[in-house]
């Protein structure tokens, strides 16, 4: 792949996850949804010339998942109060940040951005057709969508029900974190829609750099969210039952704790 292609899909990026300069917390969270999104359109535009049906959905599903997550985060800030609090203390933190380390989490973000749509931009620029394993790819990534969807919807209605506890119903009976499952499932069908196409150690180097990334930051979310549910939640038996019992990640695998201090 040409070196202005890795350029402007670095612009892209760092324009699109730039609001994290008006609060820190969207440069991993909003402007990563809109860096997906763009991503993902930028993709189409720069090889219109060589879409097939499955590299066309692969972008659209960029775009739907970038919308997606960006639209519901914003929806949350505006309707949850307990969400605007976390925010607003985010906010108040983030006056106290020096602003090269802001620009370090920004051009950090961005690069992690770009590699986890590589795989897909490698295979446009090899312009390889249409393949079983790129449908296999598109599935999972799907799937992954639909699940990370409805984890989330999930989480807000039940807790608009109970405020006092963790979502426990629905998909939370097999995990304690189907949204970041949903994510990982997303990107894993990204990185094997790739497969049969990377060619080289720097395709793949990046490539498994972008996906490995991502699932860190997944494994760290789940262990910072831990945590979190520990301190507010600890003193409940119905949370140290349900955190005994269900898996922190993926579900079925019994790990339960990410967190050096469990309960």
């Amino acid at each position: 792949m040409s070196l202005h292609v890795y350029i402007i899909l670095a612009l892209v990026a760092l324009v699109l996850c730039s609001v994290g300069f008006f609060n820190f917390v969207y440069f991993m969270s909003v402007g990563y949804g809109f860096a997906i999104a763009g991503l993902g359109i930028s993709l189409m535009i720069l090889y219109s010339g060589n879409l097939t049906l499955g590299t066309i959905l692969g972008g659209v599903l960029f775009l739907t998942y970038g919308c997606r997550l960006s639209g519901f985060l914003l929806l949350r800030e505006k309707k949850n109060k307990n969400y605007k609090k976390v925010l607003s203390d985010a906010t108040q933190s983030d006056g106290s940040m020096p602003i090269f380390v802001k620009v370090m989490i920004w051009i950090f973000c961005a690069i992690l951005y770009v590699l986890q749509v590589l795989p897909l931009a490698y295979r446009l620029d090899h312009k390889a057709g249409d393949s079983w394993i790129l449908w296999l790819g598109l599935i999972l990534s799907l799937f992954g969508l639909i699940l990370e969807s409805a984890a989330d919807i999930s989480k807000s209605k039940q807790k608009c029900v109970r405020s006092d506890m963790v979502a426990t119903q629905g998909l939370y009976r097999f995990t304690r974190c189907p949204n970041y499952c949903g994510e990982i499932l997303f990107w894993t069908g990204v990185f094997v829609g790739a497969l049969n196409t990377l060619q080289g150690p720097v395709e793949w180097v990046l490539s498994i750099l972008g996906y490995v990334g991502i699932v860190y930051v997944m494994i760290s979310g789940a262990k910072r969210l831990e945590k979190k549910q520990n301190k507010r939640y600890g003193e409940s038996q119905e949370y140290r039952d349900y955190v005994a019992k269900t898996p922190i990640l993926i579900p079925f695998l019994p790990i339960y704790h990410f967190s050096k201090n469990e309960l």
